[in-house]
């Protein structure tokens, strides 16, 4: 069967599972809508946790950002990584213990104030649509090559199907659809990796296979340097970012994981406390697979991308490089009219822009693999990003729905009432994500970083004082939060939008990337959470005992609305 054959099989079959799977487990209840009524198994909340963070920045970008930055790409594997197992063991189980629903009304609730959970919606809204612009970045990449339609279109087929099972089944839905989204996205990446590691270095594990020697008897890493060095490329094994850049990058990413809503909500699915460490657990041995599995794939990719095209003569070159030319991510000009296909580090010279976000997805037909896989690849990347934004569109909803009208605007609101408002304001993310997909600000996973550093510059130090320091006032939070989210949207958008007068690499201060300045803006919001708090009154005494309350690890319930 032809590639085409198989991609519309691959993908409507597993299409027609996520809807099944949102039909039959839909919610009836608000409770169900928002924690999945609070009973999934920890191995079940494991896959799905997986599949929630494992987003298209993790299955189609982070090999491809390490495919080409080599050592400098090796800061979003540390972060992200680090980041979770931050979270599983400092945060998520007390946030579980304290029985919320959501990260605004642990903020709401903790700092005894209706401006900070505004304040938390806000933020946690600026974050969840800054992540979900690369998601939708991500499904219309894969709809544009892999359903030959254009780049818009994919974006709409994502809202439609997103749409459904999001307002339909709440969290309940999603989170079934995301086991599923899990087995289907890990069985994509896994099977085109083993491949091509036996394929280059008759290896079947491909973590071995990347540090092993290739058919020609010299080391991979060995090679792609050679060939690196010979286009004028820096060295793949070294790294051209400042060390300081590097650190700054990592810990955003690290802390702004821990303060992701989207993944943070997932802990209060199941029943108890020593649940949420055990899926904790599952989740981190879920996506090690994926995680350890990325720079393999970088490699080999990066090497067959080199062998394959440079200095080849362009009419002869193989039919998948016409396929990805036609979708505008693959572009060749022949500058110097001599037919060959220079690829080389030097803008004036080179001939060839290769969009790194099509790496991991050209993979398989760079290295002529059967068409099926080719068929897989595609409905993994979807599995991938679909899940990510299904989890995203109900942070969003529910900080609409619960911590805004239900907590502030009209807290006598109908159960059922809620559950419409819940479902409305979905619709609406929805269709502003799409917008957002349709006009990206960026390549997936540096669209994605900038979530993070929104994440580490307001909810990490509100999330960390608030369980760890009984003297942390509402005060001191709100001023924290506040002033680390304007920093963060300030620095992000002058050096990656142009805003306020713009700025070039020359000009970040003190040499940190708009991706790194997270954990800047974070330090401030640290600082002055703590001076502010240190020269304002005490919360009250029933707020510093639920402080002490959450910090032990037995006797919790369940999430509970009150």
């Amino acid at each position: 069967m032809s590639a085409q054959l198989w991609i519309w099989i691959l993908v409507g079959v597993t299409f027609s599972l996520y809807i099944g799977i949102a039909v039959w487990a839909r919610a009836g209840s608000t409770k169900e809508f928002y924690v999945a009524g609070g009973g999934v198994s920890p191995i079940a909340n494991g896959l799905a946790t997986a599949a929630d963070w494992m987003s298209a920045a993790s299955f189609i970008s982070m090999a491809g950002l390490i495919s080409f930055s080599g050592y400098d790409g090796s800061v979003y594997l540390m972060g992200w990584t680090g980041g979770y197992v931050l979270l599983a063991l400092l945060l998520a189980p007390y946030l579980r213990k304290f029985g919320k629903f959501t990260v605004p009304d642990f903020i709401g609730d903790r700092y005894y104030s209706n401006i900070a959970r505004t304040v938390a919606v806000f933020c946690a809204l600026i974050i969840s649509f800054t992540y979900i612009a690369g998601q939708m970045r991500g499904v219309g990449l894969v709809f544009s090559r892999y359903l030959e339609v254009d780049i818009n279109t994919g974006v709409l087929i994502g809202m439609v199907i997103v749409l459904f099972y999001a307002v339909l089944g709440g969290m309940k839905g999603i989170t079934y659809t995301q086991v599923a989204q899990y087995c289907v996205l890990i069985f994509a990446f896994m099977v085109p990796a083993i491949f091509i590691s036996f394929q280059m270095t008759g290896n079947l594990i491909p973590q071995f296979g990347f540090g092993a020697e290739a058919s020609d008897g010299v080391y991979l890493l060995d090679k792609l340097d050679g060939l690196q060095k010979e286009l004028g490329f820096h060295e793949y094994t070294s790294g051209s970012k400042s060390t300081m850049d590097l650190f700054f990058i990592t810990a955003a990413l690290m802390v702004g994981t821990a303060g992701l809503p989207h993944v943070i909500v997932r802990f209060f699915t199941v029943k108890k406390v020593s649940d949420a460490r055990k899926s904790a657990g599952w989740a981190l041995l879920f996506i090690a697979i994926l995680y350890t599995t990325a720079p393999a794939i970088a490699v080999f990719s990066r090497v067959n991308l080199i062998e394959t095209v440079s200095n080849k003569k362009y009419s002869e070159l193989p039919d998948w490089f016409e396929n990805w030319e036609v979708t505008g991510l693959l572009q060749f000009e022949d500058k110097n009219g001599d037919g060959l296909v220079q690829y080389v580090a030097d803008a004036k010279q080179n001939e060839l822009t290769v969009d790194r976000d099509i790496m991991v997805l050209a993979n398989p037909e760079i290295a002529q693999l059967p068409n099926w896989v080719i068929g897989l690849i595609a409905a993994g990347a979807l599995a991938a990003a679909l899940s990510t934004a299904a989890g995203l569109l109900l942070v969003i909803s529910a900080s609409v729905s619960h911590d805004l009208i239900k907590k502030i605007v009209k807290p006598d609101i109908s159960e059922k009432g809620e559950l419409i408002a819940a479902r409305i304001s979905a619709f609406l993310a929805v269709i502003l994500a799409g917008y957002f997909g349709v006009n990206p600000p960026g390549f997936v996973a540096a669209t994605v970083a900038l979530a993070f550093g929104l994440a580490a510059a307001s909810f990490f130090p509100a999330i960390v004082l608030g369980i760890f320091y009984k003297r942390m006032n509402k005060e001191g939070a709100i001023a924290g939060m506040v002033i680390g989210v304007l920093l963060m949207l300030f620095y992000m958008t002058k050096f990656k939008f142009g805003w306020f007068g713009g700025g070039s690499k020359e000009d970040w201060w003190f040499g940190i990337s708009p991706e790194g300045f997270g954990t800047f803006a974070m330090l401030v919001n640290f600082v002055v959470s703590l001076v502010i708090s240190k020269f304002t009154p005490a919360p009250p005494n029933n707020v510093q005992e639920i402080v002490e309350n959450i910090r032990i690890p037995s006797g919790a319930g369940e999430a509970v609305d009150h």
